[in-house]
């Protein structure tokens, strides 16, 4: 048996999704998201997505991942089976950090999002500023003439 590196970890109700599943094992197995994305192939935005559970990835992704991951494909999709194996109860200073990098790149992936909402409202503001005052986005009002 090859000796594996065995990390504590939190243990939160994101548990209970492919993502937040997804992010343990991740985690567990002492991967960052870079690491991952570069070993399967796409780019670190999708996989935060499927950690986020904005996306789901395909099942020859999924394969992959468990393969990556030292995890079974139906533990990463429902929770039962083979998942990370945890020794003891304290976060070493490793894991930590893993936890402060994924906040820190879900952090980055928002502002990322805020931006392009504020961008997208501005848009719309520009284009029916000329329309005239009175119009809102729900339409006439009842009372309105």
């Amino acid at each position: 048996m090859s000796a594996r590196r065995i990390f504590a970890r939190m243990t939160d109700s994101s548990d209970d999704t492919l993502g937040g599943r997804l992010s343990v094992a991740r985690d567990t197995a002492g991967l960052s998201l870079a690491d991952v994305a570069n070993r399967i192939g796409v780019r670190k935005e999708s996989l935060l997505s499927w950690e986020a559970d904005r996306a789901e990835p395909r099942p020859s992704r999924l394969i992959d991942l468990a393969g990556i991951l030292g995890v079974s494909p139906m533990w990463l999709m429902t929770g039962v089976g083979s998942g990370p194996v945890e020794e003891t109860t304290d976060l070493p200073l490793e894991a930590l950090r893993l936890q402060l990098q994924r906040l820190t790149d879900a952090h980055q992936e928002c502002g990322r999002l805020i931006a392009d909402l504020s961008r997208q409202i501005d848009r719309y503001e520009a284009k029916n500023a000329g329309e005239g005052p009175g119009r809102d986005l729900d339409g006439p009002v009842m009372g309105r003439a």
